[in-house]
Parts: C-alpha cells; sequence; structure tokens
C-alpha cells in the first residue's frame, strides 16, 4: 500500500471543524493571559506583550497539534 492510499481524505466540514479546534486551542490561552495581567495589574501593555508572546508560543506548537487533528486515518 503507498502512503496516499493509507489516509482517506477529509470532508470540508471536517476541515472547518478541526481548523477552528485548532484555532480556539492556539487563541485562547493568549487572550486569558492578556485579559488576566489586564484585570490584575492594570496595565494594557504588559497584557497585551504577555499574550503576544503566549500566543507565538502556541503557534509553536501548532503545527504538532494540527498534524494530530487533520490527519484521518
Amino acid at each position: 500500500m503507498t502512503e496516499d492510499e493509507k489516509f482517506t481524505k477529509l470532508t470540508k466540514r471536517e476541515i472547518m471543524i478541526r481548523g477552528t479546534v485548532v484555532a480556539v486551542i492556539i487563541s485562547v490561552p493568549s487572550l486569558i493571559a492578556f485579559v488576566l495581567v489586564w484585570v490584575f495589574l492594570d496595565d494594557m501593555i504588559l497584557g497585551a506583550i504577555l499574550g503576544a508572546v503566549i500566543h507565538f508560543i502556541a503557534m509553536g506548537f501548532s503545527l504538532k497539534i494540527s498534524k494530530k487533528l487533520l490527519v484521518k486515518k
């Protein structure tokens, strides 16, 4: 069996659902960090910087997450 025959294709709906899940996994931690820093420390700039750092860290893991979610076996 070739490598292409091992995996079946995903439907458009499955791709949209899985893409939305990956987007939520990436964006929610950075938004939570931003809001928590803004509320507790009352510093919007520090919250934005920390949120951006956490967002880019989450984007670093997004490739691993998407490989696990977007491959149908």
